[in-house]
């Protein structure tokens, strides 16, 4: 049936942006908002943390021990990799609609069950907290492959990019929700309990109250998953996974006339030819001969392979800098004394400030760079894009770092984060946004998200390696001795490019190699292969 597939995907490839499209984006988008939330609002309370459980023995107000700090920031991508492996691997076997589910309820529950404890003791809390973090990124990890894959298997092929970037792009939306979520809950707390500055007085500087400020922050990223579970139970399964996997081009069309302004009806003489002729092939052994290979083949190895390692590797090297820059905003604008000295705070005083710097930064560099992203990569295309966020990202780390002493005079601090920011931007506006969309257009579709989720994984591995190893860095050689390592990795993530191919306005069919067994047809032979394509107004 791979011509008549193909037949009926093309229709989906030349079809119109239409009111859908716009849907699918806020349905899957919102699973990456709360990604992104709750992912990055744990670097707005683990001082908090510090203050609440952890103040015997110094005098630094909101020091973790440095275990316990790593595991609260690299526990959830630990999950993140697991889940990302998993779900991706199950999208492809079940089908995208079945496991789409999943992950959000996951999501929905683990983000519930953080800002709860098993006990009041430092030990309780801090376990409590890992354990259900580690299950909230296993659930975030398995919306990676399968948003991706299903806006990818939506869209038309001329604004693929834009509506894949677009959903990855509700993840700044996250990152700004979790500073103003986090700003609010302390301003309404700090006018409710005030309290001295941590140099007046030690023990009043951290309200018993406080200890709710962290849970609320952490809790409220479930209600934006529950409110699109409806939806996403709603959508059907993608005309592509069931034409192309699930071998059933009837309910392909039947599918795609529900959900689009185009009604497709194969006709039944030629679905009961098609699938006389599947039965022959099949008791003659030939059927899908040359395109039926699995993940662990040489056919794979040759035609995707490099592609694989080329998705994988720039994920990779990506992440490292963008979670160790995201997850220790703080530690660097504390160094620089933009943020003010913990000691001449308290515990809410200092969630705030620390949100508000956060928010400033998301707001001015963050959002804009994700849709700098959605509104050009359809006319750069992605490889231009990460070429050029990779090349950007390790010139401004270096004039970071080089005259790295320089930022820290005050009156200099600015330049600092201007500077810092404009990372930020080229990160966004290049490969934290490219190596989301190209694993989603280049590989066959019974491999598509699970190929998606290895290169997903492998930038996970990239964001435990930036968690963990960014401070313990930044504690053995300092932090300007780091940027010069950040900036070293992003100029490798800019020569592992080169393995990437440029998808720009070829269909997926083209990209993974699977038109070529089956002969991509045009739109009016689609109709005279017994297609019935009508657009309604």
């Amino acid at each position: 049936m791979g011509g008549q597939s193909l037949h009926v995907l093309n229709a989906l490839d030349v079809a119109k942006t239409q009111w859908y499209h716009f849907t699918a984006i806020v349905i899957a988008g919102m699973g990456f908002f709360t990604d992104s939330y709750d992912l990055f609002c744990i670097s707005l309370v683990t001082k908090l943390l510090g203050r609440i459980y952890y103040t015997e023995g110094h005098d630094k107000p909101g020091s973790l021990p440095a275990n316990v700090s790593a595991a609260i920031n690299g526990v959830a991508f630990c999950g993140s990799l697991a889940g990302q492996l998993f779900f991706g691997w199950l999208g492809d076997k079940m089908g995208r609609k079945r496991v789409y589910g999943m992950t959000l309820m996951l999501m929905v529950v683990s983000s519930i069950a953080s800002g709860l404890s098993f006990g009041k003791d430092q030990k309780a809390v801090m376990a409590t907290l890992c354990f259900f973090r580690f299950w909230l990124g296993f659930g975030i990890g398995g919306d990676y492959p399968l948003s991706a894959t299903i806006m990818a298997e939506y869209a038309n092929k001329k604004t693929r990019g834009a509506f894949i970037a677009a959903v990855f792009a509700m993840q700044g939306f996250g990152i700004l929700a979790g500073g103003l979520v986090a700003i609010a809950v302390s301003a309404a707390f700090g006018a409710l309990y005030p309290a001295p500055t941590f140099q007046v007085n030690p023990l009043l500087s951290t309200v018993p109250q406080a200890d709710y400020v962290w849970r609320i922050i952490l809790m409220f990223g479930a209600i934006p998953a529950v409110i699109t579970y409806y939806w996403r139970m709603k959508m059907p399964e993608t005309a592509r996974y069931t034409a192309l996997v699930a071998k059933n081009t009837r309910q392909a069309a039947a599918d795609m006339s529900k959900v689009l302004q185009v009604e497709i009806e194969a006709e039944p003489e030629k679905v009961e030819i098609e699938t006389e002729q599947e039965k022959v092939e099949e008791l003659n052994g030939r059927r899908g001969r040359g395109n039926e290979f699995g993940l662990f083949t040489k056919e794979f190895l040759l035609r995707h392979g490099l592609h694989l390692v080329g998705t994988a590797s720039t994920w990779f090297l990506l992440d490292i800098a963008y979670y160790s820059q995201n997850l220790f905003q703080k530690d660097v604008f504390s160094a620089i004394g933009w943020i003010p000295a913990a000691k001449t705070m308290n515990a809410i005083q200092e969630v705030s400030k620390i949100a508000r710097a956060q928010t400033l930064i998301a707001l001015c560099s963050t959002v804009p760079g994700y849709w700098f992203t959605v509104a050009l990569i359809d006319k750069m295309g992605r490889f231009t894009i990460q070429l050029m966020g990779f090349f950007f990202m390790t010139v401004f780390m270096l004039a970071l770092a080089i005259p790295y002493h320089h930022w820290t005079v005050s009156g200099n601090q600015i330049g600092f984060v201007v500077l810092y920011s404009l990372t930020f931007f080229f990160a966004n506006f290049g490969p934290n946004a490219t190596t989301f969309v190209v694993p989603a257009e280049i590989f066959p579709a019974r491999l598509r998200s699970t190929c998606h989720g290895i290169s997903a994984a492998a930038g996970k591995a990239g964001a435990m390696v930036g968690a963990f190893g960014f401070l313990y860095a930044q504690n053995g050689i300092g932090l300007r001795n780091t940027l010069l390592i950040l900036s070293g990795i992003n100029l490798l993530g800019f020569i592992f490019t080169f393995l990437i191919p440029e998808s720009k306005g070829k269909s997926l069919e083209e990209m993974s190699g699977e038109a070529e067994q089956n002969n991509t047809p045009t739109r009016e032979s689609a109709m005279e292969a017994g297609l019935e394509v009508r657009t309604s107004v």
